[in-house]
């Protein structure tokens, strides 16, 4: 069972798992809460452990929130726009011909239509961004799969405003960030790894962590450089 507990300004949500201990996580980039614990634990007994522990929380969302974000876009020549962790200014030309979008040495070249207005630029590079995504991921599900001896259902690509990414334990499928094209690339195979994890562990436990140490060593360094990344310009919230 999921629920909500209001903590002051912040709310936390809780779900009762078949856990022995509690877990208490603030997510990037917003500072999203969530606590998991035991199922036989009382929900007033889960608000007084959160509300000892406020301070911390307040701590992680204060960092996560001063997390640097992307000025906002406008799909014009010689904007900045990043592939894989790399710059490259945008170079816009207008044909009377199918929309392309491509890298061509140091630029980003978006071809659209006479008159193609700032949404429509924005949903080609998302959706270019998308397949971006979705092919990298495919290459690193193939060979994480037999190292984790784990098989991954399905694997959707889709903007997400409060996570990187997120794992269906029982149906064995993952969500992923499009957000993740403009990283580099270790970044996307943490995110992968850590959600492929979550087929052997649903929970972010002790054996979760251990699981993550033994198969991917400094995990902690990639998410800390993941997150010390700037975030879109819009308010991430859940």
């Amino acid at each position: 069972m999921g629920t909500q507990i209001q903590l002051g300004a912040c709310t936390a949500d809780v779900s009762f798992k078949s856990i022995k201990n509690v877990h208490l996580s603030v997510h990037p980039p917003a500072g999203r809460v969530s606590i998991s614990a035991p199922a036989r634990m009382s929900l007033d007994t889960v608000r007084v452990f959160a509300l000892s522990k406020l301070p911390w929380i307040k701590q992680q969302q204060s960092r996560l929130r001063a997390q640097e974000r992307e000025p906002p876009r406008e799909y014009i020549d010689r904007e900045s726009h990043y592939v894989w962790g790399r710059r490259y200014l945008m170079e816009v030309s207008e044909h009377e011909q199918p929309p392309v979008v491509a890298l061509r040495h140091k630029k980003l070249v978006l071809q659209v239509r006479p008159g193609t207005d700032e949404a429509r630029r924005r949903e080609l590079l998302d959706g270019w961004y998308r397949e971006r995504v979705r092919a990298a991921a495919a290459e690193l599900i193939a060979r994480w799969e037999p190292v984790l001896g784990v098989k991954v259902g399905r694997v959707f690509v889709q903007r997400m405003k409060t996570r990187w990414g997120s794992c269906s334990p029982a149906r064995g499928n993952i969500r992923l960030n499009t957000e993740l094209a403009k990283k580099p690339r270790t970044c996307l195979e943490y995110i992968i790894v850590h959600e492929m994890v979550h087929l052997l562990e649903p929970t972010h436990n002790a054996r979760f962590v251990a699981l993550m140490d033994r198969f991917m060593p400094h995990w902690q360094a990639r998410r800390e450089a993941l997150n010390r990344l700037p975030v879109r310009h819009e308010t991430w919230s859940h």
